[in-house]
């Protein structure tokens, strides 16, 4: 991985608890603009500075939807009509596909990687891909890429 790395895309179970807490945070302050930092740290539990730290290094997946595209490589089982399940979910939450890339199975095993403009009609983009991982057949699926 190269050193010029700026950006990861991870799991929420892999994220920090204090990092969770201080979308939370941010939450708090977008549905109450009266609210004070220091009223909304003592709700969620985590100190201001925590807050401060780390408020401009995570944000929710789904924040910066609209206009942006995701790359993401699905594992599959070389099974006819699995790569339409797929497709189907991507249709199904109005995400414009931009590319879609087949390798030749190997040893049962087939790799799709499906680039995707995210509109701003999407609903939710994690609940998308967790969608496509819960397919039958469906070995991993992983973002690879986003702008």
């Amino acid at each position: 991985m190269s050193e010029n790395t700026k950006y990861y895309v991870i799991r929420k179970k892999a994220v920090p608890e204090v990092l969770l807490k201080v979308v939370e945070v941010q939450k708090l302050l977008d549905a109450d603009p009266e609210k004070t930092i220091q009223e909304a740290t003592n709700e969620v539990g985590i100190s201001r500075s925590s807050y401060y730290k780390y408020k401009d290094d995570i944000f929710p997946f789904h924040d910066s939807k609209h206009g942006r595209n995701i790359t993401c490589v699905i594992e599959m089982r070389d099974t006819p009509g699995i790569i339409s399940s797929v497709l189907n979910i991507f249709a199904k939450y109005h995400t414009n596909i931009l590319t879609i890339h087949q390798a030749i199975p190997i040893n049962g095993v087939g790799v799709l990687t499906l680039s995707v403009d995210i509109l701003s009609i999407t609903t939710d983009v994690s609940a998308m891909l967790d969608e496509v991982e819960h397919l039958e057949r469906i070995i991993s699926v992983k973002i690879i890429a986003r702008e």
